[in-house]
């Protein structure tokens, strides 16, 4: 579902098969895609129209994922495979004959499919090859075709079977090495288990060390598997593996990580109990859990002293060094002004091979301009460009080199040109738009940040899009988007890239196209300036979409591209960790409460893919932020950090100017969020509205509503 946009079809204006409808039930994965695809290509059947192999290739590999295999094969086998997609005619045939227990004959499929396939293609069709040969007892036939196919794709599957081969050719050394990898490096893998079964069955036995164990336990952990990974550390410890007070405190530490997990705190304490007497690297590890924890929960007192007493314990371990950043970080956060410089300076001196010394600086700065003593401010910023002059911290640091010398009483002819290296550095920058709302302040005319708008060009579709173009209008939207990314990998340099990116905004795929543009067009986009490389780093992405809802909700149309570019970077198939969808990343309780909200049923979770619906919700729920927080900067902190922190911070901040308000929201990614933001909405403005370059930024911090949305 990765290549989606419009469906390249209806934007080439070539005539499909295949409904809208049914494309949509197939891009969004809907249960009744299969039988609407059955059902269209009964129709063209009967009326023997031209698209009956295309349909025949849809239907058969939309039955084959529902899992009826044999009757897939009838489909597939009914018409003869259509131009150019035979490799995929037969890759999808040769699927449909593994699973009806035809491997043989599978095997000759994926055998021709790769006379013909695709580099990305080629990879998959390999793959399944060694597999049929596999399962239809040939391991010698299908030994060096999964040795290259493992080697090129190490995936549990491709090595649990790789494995397999090598026991039956008698690579003994091998069979253990796969079985190994599986069991460690994908613990949640169905294999794994039968990867463990196996080493425990071989002539010697291969058993797993502690350390090994550990990795296992680590893996379930992060995968979401906490009980598993508790039963990893009691099988280790029930094989006495567990000798000795290093290894009883590095377990300990692992199973109180485990335990939090799975919400037994009680238990979780007193393992970090027994790893807080363990070895100093275990020890300080242990009471960085318990100092993190309190920072999480917005015990800032508990986390302050937990956090000094980590530094002055073990200053020579990682958790020291964390520590004593944290600690100065607090008392930045608590108003302690004087002591967050003082302890940012003494941190940057102590550790000055520290990856987060540049960000101390930065630190010092921010406190010495919290209590006006702005010639100190100024000298913690000359330090930090000096030492890191490309560190990303730099615009920021030059701003406010400008900002703290207007405070301190500079004058215009100084800071002018202060300003407008600022905007000339970092144009598309959150601090080259506070830089031009100083320079308006100065009465001075700003430089534009970009001397020409961006500019879609009309260039002939390069050649290696069209198989993705054939897939797409055959409603194969999977293989369609591994195609676009193998090929985005083949570009090579700017010159390619540029034609490659115009002619995916040209079929509304915005989300490749800024791929494309973010991996080779930077410099072109940031460094040249030229409009043909912006226009893929800013698109008016599903423009209709997202000017029907703007004007529905009386709302800022260049607001909703400024969040969907943050969010998703213009790709509608993008789900997160946290289960957010689409192009403007909403969870399904936020979307059912929205869809509460305006009388609408409530929406499938699939259904947040649809470009339509996912910009109908974000829209509503922005115009809602705006309607409460009433300034831009406001209503993306809420989305980000949720309109309840938004209103906390206002609370507590808000008399601060806007520039120093941002800088002092207390999450980092939101902090980053609100930047990013903000700078993409009047650059937006500015490109492609009328009169977009007199767009203000207000630099005042409204009072939010204590009524509107607080979901």
């Amino acid at each position: 579902m990765s290549w989606t946009g419009w469906v390249a079809g209806w934007v080439t204006g070539v005539a499909l098969g295949q409904s809208p409808a049914t494309l949509e039930a197939v891009r969004l994965h809907r249960s009744d895609a299969a039988a609407l695809a059955r059902a269209e290509l009964a129709a063209c059947e009967q009326a023997k129209c031209p698209d009956a192999s295309r349909l025949g290739l849809l239907a058969g590999t939309l039955v084959l994922s529902d899992g009826d295999a044999v009757q897939a094969r009838d489909l597939l086998t009914r018409h003869a495979p259509p131009a150019p997609l035979e490799a995929f005619h037969a890759f999808y045939l040769g699927q449909a004959r593994f699973y009806a227990g035809d491997p043989n004959g599978a095997a000759k499929d994926f055998e021709r499919a790769l006379e013909k396939a695709s580099p990305a293609l080629a990879v998959r069709a390999r793959a399944r090859l060694g597999e049929s040969l596999l399962d239809a007892h040939r391991p010698k036939d299908a030994s060096p075709v999964l040795e290259s196919a493992a080697a090129a794709q190490p995936t549990p599957e491709l090595l649990f079977q790789r494995a397999l081969t090598r026991a039956a050719t008698g690579n003994a050394a091998g069979l253990r090495a796969d079985l190994k990898t599986v069991a460690l490096r994908f613990p949640t893998h169905p294999y794994a288990d039968e990867a463990l079964e196996q080493l425990a069955t071989l002539k010697p036995a291969v058993k797993l060390t502690l350390p090994e164990h550990l990795q296992r336990a680590r893996g379930f952990l992060s995968d979401g598997a906490a009980a598993r990974a508790e039963d990893e550390l009691l099988r280790a410890e029930k094989l006495g593996l567990v000798k000795g007070a290093p290894a009883q405190a590095q377990v300990a530490l692992l199973r109180a990580q485990v335990l939090f997990a799975r919400g037994k705190r009680e238990e979780a304490e007193k393992a970090l109990a027994v790893a807080r007497k363990g070895p100093p690297a275990i020890a300080a590890e242990a009471a960085l859990v318990v100092a993190r924890r309190a920072l999480r929960s917005d015990d800032n007192e508990k986390a302050r002293k937990l956090m000094a007493a980590l530094d002055k314990a073990y200053p020579s371990q990682a958790a020291g060094e964390e520590g004593a950043f944290f600690a100065a970080w607090l008392d930045l956060q608590g108003g302690r002004f004087e002591d967050a410089a003082k302890s940012f300076e003494d941190y940057e001196k102590r550790y000055k091979g520290s990856r987060r010394r540049d960000e101390a600086m930065w630190f010092r700065a921010l406190s010495h301009i919290r209590l006006e003593q702005y010639a100190k401010a100024r000298q913690a910023l000359d330090d930090l460009v000096t030492a890191y002059p490309k560190t990303s911290m730099a615009p920021q640091a030059r701003y406010w080199q400008a900002r703290t010398e207007e405070l301190g009483g500079g004058k215009p002819a100084t800071l002018g040109p202060a300003y407008e290296a600022v905007i000339s550095a970092a144009p598309a920058s959150f601090y080259a738009l506070l830089a031009t709302e100083r320079l308006r302040e100065l009465g001075r005319t700003p430089p534009a940040a970009f001397p020409q708008p961006p500019k879609q060009l009309t260039l002939p579709r390069p050649p290696e899009l069209e198989l993705a173009v054939a897939l797409t209008r055959a409603g194969l939207f999977r293989d369609a988007a591994d195609e676009v990314q193998s090929r985005v990998s083949g570009l090579r340099g700017a010159d390619q890239a540029l034609p490659f990116a115009h002619a995916l905004l040209q079929l509304g795929e915005f989300g490749h196209a800024h791929v494309v543009a973010a991996r080779y067009l930077w410099g072109r986009a940031f460094g040249a300036k030229a409009p043909d490389a912006l226009a893929a780093f800013y698109p008016r992405a599903f423009a209709q979409a997202v000017e029907t809802e703007a004007t529905r909700q009386a709302l800022d149309p260049f607001l909703v591209w400024a969040i969907m570019r943050r969010e998703s970077a213009f790709r509608p198939e993008v789900m997160s960790a946290a289960d957010a969808r689409g192009l403007m990343q909403i969870i399904p309780p936020t979307a059912t409460e929205i869809a509460q909200k305006m009388a609408e049923p409530a929406p499938a979770p699939a259904d947040l893919f649809a470009p339509e619906r996912n910009i109908r919700y974000g829209a509503w729920y922005l115009a809602q932020l705006m309607k409460r927080f009433a300034h831009p900067a406001l209503a993306a902190a809420a989305y980000n950090a949720g309109p309840k922190a938004a209103v906390r911070w206002t609370q507590e901040r808000g008399t601060l100017p806007l520039d120093l308000f941002v800088e002092s929201i207390p999450y980092r990614e939101t902090r980053g969020y609100v930047k990013q933001v903000v700078a993409d909405l009047y650059l937006y403005h500015r490109f492609y509205e009328k009169d977009g370059t007199q767009a203000r930024l207000a630099m005042t911090v409204p009072a939010p509503s204590t009524d509107g949305v607080s979901f």
